[in-house]
């Protein structure tokens, strides 16, 4: 074929490429600048399509709505080298020995690595891109590293030529990228006597990360105990490196290819929460309110909000009244931040504040009653959310009440709370006032089958659950509840609990409280989904969700809020449940009780 004929060329593309191979995944890579020129050393963009992705260079440039318009093209992001970053972003003032720094740089990377670490993007960050991590999440980096360097680090060698090693540590993710070809997978993950992996890689800096901060962990170190990689310690795809794996050819190939495959998941992950509804049953945020939060922005104080909602693509919430049980000797009064009459005028100050924030928001937040709207509202481009009750303690011993809070749109009523109440027995702090249910809980119960309205039995002790669903006509939710059975808590469901409650029809919400999800040692994702597979197993996967009890205490290492879900739908992703099953847990399951219910 005549290369100059340019008719040919585009036939024989269009011919080669009609498949997957035009929809690799993007990876974006920051452009260096100089001289009034944005460029790139053509390593990067070369190794980058060796490894089966497209390049896309991200020019130095802070304007907010071009990162962020940026970030949505992407589906991963490669932070390139370079030079020093300002050590007034680190609180620091500069060091004689400092190199020369890039402003036009450094504002614009500081920003798309968190806006990226926000979203769960995967990054990969080389020489000055590790830095620019460590900077953007409160780390800290080593102005000049010859103080305390033993070996040498910045050599005339060429690029391409290794010039020290570094020993990588094991049940890393960069352990597993470098090992994948002489180990069996995942045959060395937590293993106390896997043996530290010994690389020799290329490296040209006088600087290097001296504290990786909060959200990484060092995973290679120098012979001098210089760090020379970080990656998350939250389970997330992160990875940074302080040597310059483009140059090296096929030895720096592997960190490509990781970068290029978890950007072709998070795209997977992307399109599945375009085509989904993603429905978390059960969260406090309202407890949040007499501090003065801001719904409508990304407030540290909260866990769901909603541009966390947006970075973790999450649909909708339901979120609940809570009202604390009184004590023996207590009123309800001094247990809330609100001077009000009792507990219904609580619930009701709740909602009134939950209805002047989607109110505040109308053009990106609504209302929900049913199923039906949740999906009129992911479609005009809102995030939903529905008002549940935590604790039957607001009907106030009166039946009439049940109609009130249906009229004002509740969807559910946990039955109960910590402590025992005038309808039934609870899980815990329990005196066993009534054995189970009471007879008033009782009418309670076939009032809101009535109503349509749903019965939550978290909270419930056992005797109470069994009498509930003997009692109701309708299936019954437990909104956020794990399973004893690898967790001995009275608050989670045994394994015949689970049974009957898929028998009736009824789901069960997997919750991420960490005391819920293991006695002891800390709470992680990993926790989380084997509580979840652990419900199939036994309920089938008709009948399992997810109540995360966000701003109620729930939270692990890896779902840590609102804005890391859709990590929760990796997981699912690397489980291998399919998109019909994504969906039901992702709240079709609950939204079809629902139905019948209402």
């Amino acid at each position: 074929m005549n290369r100059f004929d340019l008719n040919n060329q585009v036939s024989r593309i269009y011919d080669e490429n009609f498949t997957d191979k035009s929809n690799r995944p993007v990876v974006g890579i920051t452009g260096n600048f100089g001289d009034q020129t944005c460029k790139l050393g053509e390593g990067y963009y070369q190794q980058v399509v060796r490894a089966g992705g497209t390049p896309l260079i991200i020019p130095p440039t802070a304007d907010d709505a071009a990162l962020l318009s940026a970030l949505g093209r992407i589906d991963a992001l490669l932070l390139s080298g370079g030079a020093d970053i300002n050590p007034l972003y680190c609180g620091e003032e500069p060091s004689p020995r400092l190199g020369g720094i890039n402003a036009e740089r450094d504002l614009p990377e500081l920003l798309l690595a968190r806006l990226a670490f926000n979203r769960q993007l995967p990054i990969l960050g080389i020489c000055r891109g590790i830095q620019t991590m460590a900077v953007a999440l409160d780390g800290a980096v080593n102005q000049d590293i010859a103080s305390q360097a033993i070996i040498k680090h910045s050599q005339e060698a060429d690029r391409s030529e290794p010039t020290h090693t570094i020993t990588v540590e094991p049940d890393t993710i960069l352990y597993r990228i470098y090992a994948a070809d002489t180990l069996e997978k995942n045959d060395y993950i937590g293993k106390e006597n896997a043996e530290p992996l010994v690389l020799a890689v290329n490296s040209f800096h006088h600087q290097a990360v001296s504290q990786p901060g909060p959200h990484f962990k060092v995973s290679a170190r120098s012979a001098d105990g210089i760090i020379e990689a970080i990656e998350s310690s939250e389970m997330k795809p992160f990875v940074g490196v302080q040597w310059h794996p483009e140059c090296m050819g096929a030895d720096g190939l592997p960190l490509f290819c990781w970068l290029v495959e978890q950007g072709a998941l998070y795209r997977h992950s992307q399109c599945i929460h375009d085509r989904i509804l993603t429905l978390d049953t059960h969260c406090d945020t309202p407890m949040f309110f007499p501090q003065g939060v801001d719904f409508t922005t990304r407030d540290s104080k909260l866990l769901v909000d909603l541009p966390k909602m947006t970075e973790g693509r999450l649909d909708a919430t339901i979120m609940v009244a809570y009202l604390p049980q009184p004590k023996e000797g207590e009123t309800f009064r001094q247990n809330v931040a609100f001077d009000v009459e009792g507990p219904r005028a609580y619930a009701d100050l709740i909602f009134d504040k939950i209805g002047q924030i989607v109110s505040k928001a109308g053009d990106k937040l609504a209302l929900a009653r049913t199923p039906d709207e949740l999906w009129r509202n992911k479609l005009a481009g809102k995030k939903s959310i529905m008002l549940g009750i935590e604790n039957g303690l607001a009907l106030e011993g009166n039946l009439a009440n049940l109609t009130y809070f249906a009229n004002r749109g509740v969807v559910y009523i946990t039955l109960c709370h910590n402590g025992d109440n005038d309808i039934c027995d609870a899980a815990s702090r329990s005196l066993q006032t009534h054995g189970g249910v009471s007879l008033f809980g009782e009418q309670v119960i076939r009032e809101m089958n009535r109503l349509g309205l749903m019965v939550d039995l978290s909270h419930a002790a056992e005797s109470s659950f069994y009498d509930a669903l003997q009692i109701s006509q309708k299936p019954i939710a437990c909104s956020h509840s794990s399973a004893r059975a690898l967790c001995d808590h009275p608050r989670n469901l045994t394994d015949d609990q689970m049974r009957v409650l898929a028998q009736k029809d009824g789901v069960c919400q997997i919750t991420l409280y960490p005391g819920f999800l293991r006695t002891a040692g800390e709470a992680t994702i990993l926790d989380a989904m084997q509580h979840l597979d652990h419900a199939i197993s036994v309920m089938g996967i008709d009948h399992v969700g997810l109540g995360t009890d966000f701003d109620g205490d729930g939270g692990v290492r890896g779902l840590a809020d609102a804005s890391e879900l859709t990590l929760f739908t990796r997981q699912l992703l690397a489980r291998r449940y399919s998109e019909a099953d994504i969906q039901k847990i992702w709240g079709g399951n609950f939204l079809r009780v629902m139905r019948e219910v209402q």
